[in-house]
């Protein structure tokens, strides 16, 4: 049996995983901790593009997702939960891929993004569920290996990217009916 620890802000600060995995305390919100994920994501990625090119947010951002698979399977296994609310790494790669995306745009594109993610990933119609719910029938195993937490946190972060995917279709199909 897994021993979950109480997750707090003493514990998150213990490592660097956990500081990450948990959006640097933003996942830590008694409410709604994968939106306010995704505000510290969008106001990251504003400072961001002080600093990196296009070139650099797309390395950033694959990297980031293929390190956020061993990320959040490591931090959730250490939790003991398929997928606890409070990992919020998978909805900041999620939304920075979307900003990626439609910058340079206007704040009100940014803000409907936003609004559009968090109704996908919050909501989860469709293949959304179907995604989410085939990788949290996957139980955390208790000393995993290496693949495994990779493919845990593959399941964690793979559905926000699906979440992401729908928010960029909707935004281009208005931004086509509009033109």
């Amino acid at each position: 049996m897994l021993t979950q620890p109480q997750v707090s802000l003493r514990w998150m600060l213990q490592t660097g995983n956990r500081t990450l995995a948990l959006g640097f305390g933003s996942g830590l919100s008694p409410f709604a901790p994968g939106t306010l994920g995704t505000v510290w994501a969008w106001a990251t990625f504003w400072l961001g593009n002080y600093f990196f090119s296009a070139n650099d947010w797309a390395w950033i951002i694959a990297l980031g997702f293929i390190f956020g698979c061993w990320l959040c399977g490591s931090v959730s296994k250490e939790i003991g939960q398929t997928d606890f609310g409070g990992i919020v790494w998978d909805e900041i790669i999620a939304f920075w891929l979307i900003l990626f995306f439609i910058m340079p745009t206007n704040y009100w594109m940014q803000t409907a993004a936003f609004v559009l993610f968090r109704f996908f990933d919050a909501i989860k119609p469709g293949p959304i569920r179907v995604v989410d719910g085939y990788f949290k029938k996957v139980p955390v195993v208790e000393n995993p290996n290496f693949w495994q937490t990779l493919w845990h946190g593959f399941g964690i972060m793979i559905d926000d990217v699906v979440a992401a995917f729908f928010t960029l279709l909707v935004i281009a199909l208005f931004q086509t009916l509009v033109s």
